[in-house]
């Protein structure tokens, strides 16, 4: 299984690293927050307290020629610059940096990220294809081998528990659902799927391809 390495533990960063565990993949998950370390330590196996701007640390751990990594760091844009610069250095290949602004994204796309991502724009981005365009279902890839899949609650799975819809749609975690308005980024396994949420589903491409192509012609 491929190493990914989560840079970044905040709720977008946590979640990715803990749900890409239980898929089987073999996560590194860095943060200069010993908290936010400790708690990730319970879901994967390499959690490490570091300043991911610098090379060396980075190396340590690590993350160096690797495939995927994920730059998941919040509102400290010159950290979040600074880590894509030394992760380039360093020979990792697909970079996913997560962006604040437009130019922030802009800055990491020319510095060498591979993929820039907006997750705060991504409920939003939905609910404006489904007023303007009725489109229901949405298809974000992560890297090469790793997609989300976020689509309006449709027969297939309305009344059944997120443990069901796992079981059901095999080798996928649901990472979060909206209800009434309100996202949770903590599943509970026997939440009940209501008419009108939205679900999000984490899996290996390309079961994900198959299953975003199923889900469009349910919906």
């Amino acid at each position: 299984m491929k190493t990914v390495a989560i840079i970044g533990l905040g709720k977008f960063g946590f979640y990715i690293a803990k749900s890409l565990s239980r898929l089987k993949h073999t996560v590194i998950a860095v943060d200069n927050d010993e908290a936010k370390v400790q708690e990730i330590s319970e879901y994967v196996d390499n959690a490490f307290v570091i300043d991911s701007t610098k090379k060396h640390a980075l190396e340590e751990v690590g993350i160096y020629n690797l495939n995927t990594v994920i730059v998941s760091i919040g509102e400290n844009i010159e950290s979040s610059i600074l880590t894509v610069m030394a992760l380039k250095d360093l020979n990792n290949k697909n970079i996913i940096a997560k962006a604040i602004t437009s130019i922030h994204g802009e800055i990491l796309s020319k510095i060498g990220a591979f993929k820039v991502i907006y997750p705060e724009k991504l409920a939003g981005r939905l609910l404006v294809k489904k007023l303007v365009q009725n489109i229901t279902v949405d298809e974000i890839d992560l890297s090469n081998s790793v997609k989300m899949v976020k689509f309006l609650a449709n027969k297939k799975v309305i009344s059944r528990s997120i443990k069901e819809i796992e079981e059901y749609y095999n080798e996928i975690r649901i990472i979060s659902y909206k209800t009434e308005g309100i996202w949770n980024i903590n599943p509970d396994p026997n939440y009940i799927v209501r008419k009108d949420d939205i679900i999000v589903l984490l899996g290996k491409g390309e079961i994900m391809q198959d299953l975003f192509k199923k889900i469009c012609s349910e919906s």
